[in-house]
């Protein structure tokens, strides 16, 4: 009898462990300040990717700081958007206010999340689509941070051929690459702009590739964005003493170990795109907006390379200071829908 009463026991104990154990995992999500927005971020490549990811997690770090105490902010990284529905579902869960899926692939799977959850606001980019109600999209006009680029290649190569490693063609990394082409030409019309894509977002080993091709058939000064555009920098990094150069679409490249190949570099100022989503939600806005990124809004920065002063100081330093100040100016002056890759 003492031997069934101490099964019975343990049994009781298990199943309370264990009905505790699932009481904690589906309880609701503990009540939060109402002056704070739980905002949360998925990417599919690393947060210290010195590209397209690290922008977004360096942006939303900034809007923390210019709004203190009003953002809380988790993140989960390397997620195909085949696995991020899971990530977003536990975020929901937990009662964030905002999931911000960071890239145009994920497209399709936040508009499923939008309708399975209309309460929560969400958002993707890059793209210039006005989305549900609950869903924010963000557009950079990268065709200004191209021309800059463009500005500073077509006035440093000395062969007149010149490297562009895209990842697709399309969002806001066309309209970077039509920019470029532009920039070039604006300064430059004898230089050859030679254009290719690496087919994704992420293939280092592509680009690299893609940009070691291009520096065998002449070019002299590359580009690229996404973070794909590193397997190119470093391409360009193996040249040491050669004089062939890179300009950047991310600040942090100037920082890295081939950063002393990048002559200038343009970042996106996510900062922008964050503070202006917490404003929409605080007026009690939920989706169904675009929001621009460019010089004119504060969008975008730029930056020199301070140690390769020689490179720049003079006409390309002036030139691409002209540029930025038109641009911050007025937005929308630059028509890169009018490049024509077959034509190049």
């Amino acid at each position: 009898m003492k031997k069934i009463l101490t099964i019975v026991l343990c049994l009781a104990l298990v199943s309370s462990a264990i009905f505790a154990a699932g009481a904690a995992e589906t309880a609701p999500a503990a009540a939060k300040d109402s002056n704070t927005v739980k905002v949360a971020l998925i990417i599919e490549n690393t947060i210290d990717d010195k590209g397209w990811c690290q922008a977004m997690h360096d942006g939303i770090i900034a809007a923390q700081k210019q709004l203190p105490g009003r953002i809380e902010y988790s993140y989960t990284e390397k997620m195909k958007p085949v696995d991020a529905g899971s990530a977003a579902r536990q975020y929901v869960a937990q009662g964030y206010d905002i999931i911000i899926a960071h890239g145009a692939q994920y497209k399709n799977l936040i508009l499923e999340m939008a309708e399975e959850y209309p309460a929560v606001s969400f958002a993707f980019g890059t793209s210039a689509e006005i989305g549900p109600k609950n869903v924010f999209t963000y557009m950079p006009e990268s065709e200004e941070t191209g021309y800059l680029s463009g500005l500073i290649a077509g006035m440093t190569t000395k062969k007149n051929i010149i490297g562009l490693v895209g990842p697709v063609d399309a969002g806001d990394a066309a309209r970077y690459n039509r920019g470029f082409v532009l920039g070039v030409q604006a300064v430059n019309p004898k230089a050859k702009v030679m254009v290719a894509h690496s087919g994704s977002f992420s293939d280092f080993v592509k680009a690299g590739e893609i940009a070691q091709s291009q520096i065998r058939s002449g070019a002299d000064v590359l580009t690229g964005s996404s973070q794909q555009a590193l397997g190119a920098l470093r391409a360009v990094a193996d040249y040491r003493d050669q004089d062939i150069w890179w300009v950047g679409q991310d600040i942090a490249q100037i920082r890295i170990t081939e950063g002393y190949k990048v002559i200038a570099a343009s970042s996106y100022n996510y900062a922008s795109v964050i503070v202006g989503l917490v404003e929409k939600l605080d007026k009690g806005v939920k989706g169904g907006e675009v929001i621009p990124m460019n010089f004119f809004n504060g969008g975008f920065v730029f930056e020199f390379n301070a140690a390769l002063k020689d490179k720049y100081t003079g006409a390309i330093e002036t030139k691409v200071n002209e540029a930025m100040a038109s641009f911050r100016a007025k937005a929308g002056t630059i028509a890169y829908t009018s490049v024509d890759y077959s034509k190049l």
